[in-house]
């Protein structure tokens, strides 16, 4: 399941991100490493995956399963043995990877030291690839600059293309420009050269495409099959969030618990300014590349929004049926796992269910939106005047 399994691991990267604001963590489970904070320079060890989140990181030592990278700025030496992720702002990747490379930022380099034994995914805004890559390259960004030898086939879209010297490429080179570029016979020869002209609207029509094959009425083993996963992901999810920030994630409970008018209004602001980022983003033009990562990050906030919905009217529920004020951790993910169950259910009830999970959206939503908020403005404290006294009416 590689779709569940791609998103499973952006979402837990966007919790380690949150966490990351306030403290750091480091934690070995099931031989997986996971870490964040707000300076991370450590040497990695992990038997299994790594998880890696902060502003400032820089990764030594090995990963013996895939490593995911997440932060503002990001240089990872470490060699992975199997797939690397990373998304940040500036990205560098200087370890060599094993199988595949997946990487998006707004500088995205790969140092020459760098050597990719599978197929490349990069995007953003300014693209250097000086690491050999052994496979196929997909690269999409404003400036791409080849400078290192491909052996598989490579797919390039972007505003200016250039080649460096050590660019050499054994399969066929497809790009995408505004205007056709001269393309080094030593780079690639004219009979493995594709141009296709830069077209935006071409973007729309292969999703219309893509859309138009997607099963309309799935099977009713697909539909309980995708039931029970949700499900599982879902309860992972929460016990995830009840580890890693269970006094943040009480704080937000609470928020929706004492004001769920409040929440559902600051939950429509906050749909607003997510779903707001993709129009803006592509308007800028530089921002086309990003565009995708702004689409991700709808999909992880209306995930998260979701449970934390859930979880909030769960525990509602729970203490009105007379349930204890603090109980603990496997009780309240069994609580939470009930009340995601029983959401699922309402599905099936025409209209009904859509209205319930929307709501559960936008309380999450709200909760969230409030906590950010407040990162940002501050608790406001008594009005003093002057003479650092509170002023009376």
């Amino acid at each position: 399941m590689p779709c569940f399994r791609t998103c499973f691991a952006s979402i837990f990267m966007a919790l380690l991100a949150t966490v990351a604001l306030s403290e750091n963590v480091s934690l070995v489970h099931g031989g997986d490493t996971y870490l964040s904070g707000g300076t991370i320079t450590q040497s990695l060890d992990s038997t299994g995956d790594a998880f890696v989140s902060g502003r400032r990181i820089v990764t030594g030592g090995v990963s013996q399963g895939d490593l995911h990278v997440t932060g503002f700025d990001i240089t990872i030496n470490a060699d992975t043995a199997q797939d690397l992720y990373a998304v940040g702002g500036t990205v560098v990747v200087r370890g060599k990877v094993s199988e595949d490379l997946t990487a998006a930022g707004f500088s995205l380099r790969t140092d020459p030291a760098s050597e990719t034994m599978g197929n490349a995914r990069l995007i953003g805004n300014t693209i250097t690839i000086e690491g050999p890559i052994l496979g196929s390259l997909a690269a999409m960004g404003m400036d791409v600059i080849v400078n290192a030898p491909i052996k598989g086939d490579v797919r390039i879209t972007a505003n200016s293309l250039s080649f460096g010297s050590e660019a050499v490429i054994d399969g066929i080179l497809t790009y995408s420009t505004e205007e056709k570029i001269s393309v080094p016979e030593r780079v690639a020869p004219d009979d493995r050269v594709i141009f296709e002209k830069l077209d935006l609207g071409d973007a729309w029509d292969e999703w219309e495409d893509v859309r138009k094959e997607m099963p309309v009425l799935p099977t009713f083993a697909s539909m309980f099959f995708g039931f029970i996963v949700s499900l599982l992901f879902f309860v992972v999810l929460g016990a995830l969030m009840l580890t890693f920030m269970p006094h943040r994630l009480e704080r937000m409970r609470s928020s929706v618990a004492k004001a769920p008018g409040k929440s559902i209004v600051l939950g429509i602001v906050g749909l607003a300014l997510l779903f707001g980022m993709v129009p803006i983003t592509a308007m800028t033009i530089v921002g086309l590349p990003f565009v995708p990562i702004a689409i991700l990050a709808i999909v992880l906030f209306w995930t998260l929004a979701y449970a934390l919905g859930a979880y909030s009217i769960a525990m509602w529920v729970f203490a009105g049926l007379g349930g204890t004020k603090d109980p603990g951790a496997v009780v309240r993910l069994l609580v939470f796992a009930g009340a995601i169950t029983l959401v699922a259910l309402l599905n099936f009830i025409p209209f009904v269910g859509w209205v319930a999970n929307y709501t559960l959206v936008l309380l999450g939503m709200g909760a969230m939106t409030n906590a950010i908020f407040q990162s940002l403005l501050g608790s406001p404290d008594v009005v003093l005047d002057v003479d650092m006294k509170p002023i009376k009416d």
